[in-house]
């Protein structure tokens, strides 16, 4: 696409997000020549993606040491325990910020000195692609734009969105149950702006093209610095219009469109991935006709294998593997099990039975759970997440607390790996990490339960240890490293369900592997299931044995058979 084509398909997205083309957008040539510019600099990938890409997700300072900035020791971990078994780390939000660990940011621009420096991520990206968050619905009230707000200049003046409390809004879908509106004094009388998420986090007014403006500058910031994937942060609340439930709205997808054509234009290797959890149905919208995000999160997949493994039953999960459509042509999901949120419930509706997602959440909090939720529109609230880690969420079944703990964990880890899409990992799944009681305590936020901050002292020396921490890395590194040397696990490889026996899980990928998992704690005969599987010439590439010397399937085993 030459630069006049591009020039155009920008203003033409700018029609369609503002019904015609803004007349106050100075920036606007400028910008684009910046676009140009990055372009020519920046060399491009290759290709999307390959069955050799595994993300991990943490936080800057998920591990900290004495006298080093945590990005370092990040750094340090990977090197010395985790190597090339991950090619992309997410860095969730590493931005000064006053709330909600990272997601009330108050200068997108800026490394919180705390962690380290635009030279420490630069390091990590000399090992591994990067991935940046674009904390795009929202801004922290103590960022220059929301202060220059409240003294009414610019830039921020005109940036937020000002309501009355008498406006009905009462339709408006809310994550959390928290008002939507918070009071601010200003040298005009007080102010009450929309807050979707907290009264820390004040929303951006993206029917002022300048603020849309603004936020697509900080997102070329970030591939400027080297972001291979940009995860748009709430990106369905974006847009808002009184009346509606201020979810989806078609000026969100447009947004969402534009920032593909500027990436695509720079790099198609570039990826957009949207987060936006919510029913599946929804969730894939943000596939568009192929053009908005290259990749979605699989939202429903982390609670449907907890509910699978809880009960021992595959019916619901086969079910809805099944009913999984088929990502457009250069899309693909974003598969995960947990994440620095809670395991979202969602993405169950319509999957599960209402009584089955409370007997679920119930048993979590049996686990040491807790169970958040979101306001609807009518003003009632119902559960939203649940959160705890997704190791702990392993220690019981339906039958109540069971020794197969690790066994389960892996279990789940291993098919969320096998699934169609990119693989992500949470660091506290590879490290094992028990529920963070004392975080809680400390913070108060029930999501501080998964986002524990480890002494590089205690975890290094444990995971040099025999206990379930080193063990379960080491064999979640085994299975990563196996993966990644089997074609049948591309993204774009092909994906079938088959129906062996309700206490088991299979699929086929590609043209060679079929994935199977006993998903309960008794033993599985397996010679009845090797017809329906294609015979007995096949080979468990997980434990390097032939299927004719594995007699049974143990509690909780997967095989990949080759």
């Amino acid at each position: 696409m030459s630069t006049d084509q591009f020039t155009r398909q920008i203003q033409y997205r700018l029609c369609r997000i503002y019904g015609e083309m803004p007349l106050a957008l100075p920036r606007l040539e400028a910008f684009i020549q910046r676009v140009v510019q990055v372009r020519d600099r920046m060399v491009s990938k290759g290709e999307k993606w390959t069955e050799k890409d595994v993300v991990l997700i943490t936080y800057g300072d998920s591990i900290q040491e004495d006298g080093k900035k945590p990005l370092q020791t990040l750094n340090d971990f990977l090197v010395k325990f985790v190597g090339n078994a991950v090619s992309h780390v997410h860095l969730l939000p590493f931005f000064p910020y006053s709330s909600d660990d990272g997601f009330s940011v108050i200068d997108y621009k800026m490394v919180d000195p705390r962690l380290g420096n635009w030279d420490d991520i630069r390091a990590l990206g000399k090992n591994y692609h990067l991935m940046f968050d674009l904390v795009i619905n929202h801004v922290s009230q103590h960022s220059e734009w929301f202060q220059n707000y409240l003294q009414g200049k610019h830039p921020g003046s005109g940036y937020f969105i000002e309501a009355d409390p008498a406006t009905d809004l009462s339709c408006v879908v809310r994550p959390r149950s928290l008002p939507l509106l918070t009071a601010f004094s200003t040298p005009q009388g007080q102010k009450h702006v929309w807050t979707t998420f907290s009264a820390d986090q004040i929303d951006l007014n993206f029917s002022n093209p300048e603020v849309l403006l603004a936020m697509m500058e900080v997102f070329l910031f970030y591939l400027e610095k080297g972001a291979r994937i940009v995860r748009l942060d709430a990106i369905a609340f974006l847009w808002k219009t009184a009346g509606t439930n201020c979810l989806h709205l078609p000026q969100t997808h447009e947004v969402v469109k534009l920032m593909r054509d500027i990436s695509n234009f720079i790099d198609p290797a570039i990826l957009l991935l949207t987060e936006t959890n919510v029913p599946h149905w929804e969730n894939i919208s943000y596939f568009g006709q192929g053009d908005e995000a290259a990749m979605v999160y699989q939202f429903s997949l982390p609670p449907m294998l907890l509910h699978a493994l809880y009960r021992g039953t595959s019916s619901y999960l086969n079910t809805w593997a099944q009913s999984v459509s088929e990502a457009p042509p250069g899309c693909t999901y974003f598969n995960f099990t947990a994440s620095h949120d809670g395991i979202g419930v969602r993405p169950l509706e319509g999957l599960l039975p209402y009584d089955e997602i409370v007997k679920l959440a119930d048993a979590m909090k049996d686990s040491g759970g807790m169970v958040g939720t979101k306001r609807n529109g009518d003003g009632s609230d119902s559960p939203y997440e649940i959160n705890i880690t997704y190791f702990d969420a392993m220690a019981r079944t339906v039958h109540g607390e069971t020794e197969w703990q690790q066994q389960r964990f892996l279990c789940s880890q291993t098919l969320m790996m096998a699934f169609k899409g990119l693989p992500a990992f949470y660091i506290h799944s590879l490290l094992a990490t028990p529920n963070n009681y004392q975080g809680v305590k400390e913070t108060g936020t029930p999501r501080t339960i998964n986002r524990r901050k480890w002494q590089a002292d205690e975890l290094f020396s444990l995971l040099d240890g025999s206990g379930p921490h080193a063990f379960i890395l080491k064999e979640m590194l085994r299975r990563m490293g196996l993966r990644k040397t089997l074609r049948d696990f591309h993204p774009d490889a092909s994906q079938e369900v088959v129906f062996v026996d309700d206490e088991l899980f299979c699929m086929r990928r590609g043209s060679g592997i079929i994935v199977l998992a006993n998903l309960t704690a008794h033993h599985k005969p397996l010679s009845i299931l090797l017809k329906p599987l294609g015979g007995s010439n096949k080979r468990d590439v997980l434990t390097d044995r032939p299927i004719h010397d594995i007699p049974v399937l143990a509690p909780y085993q997967v095989c990949w058979l080759l």
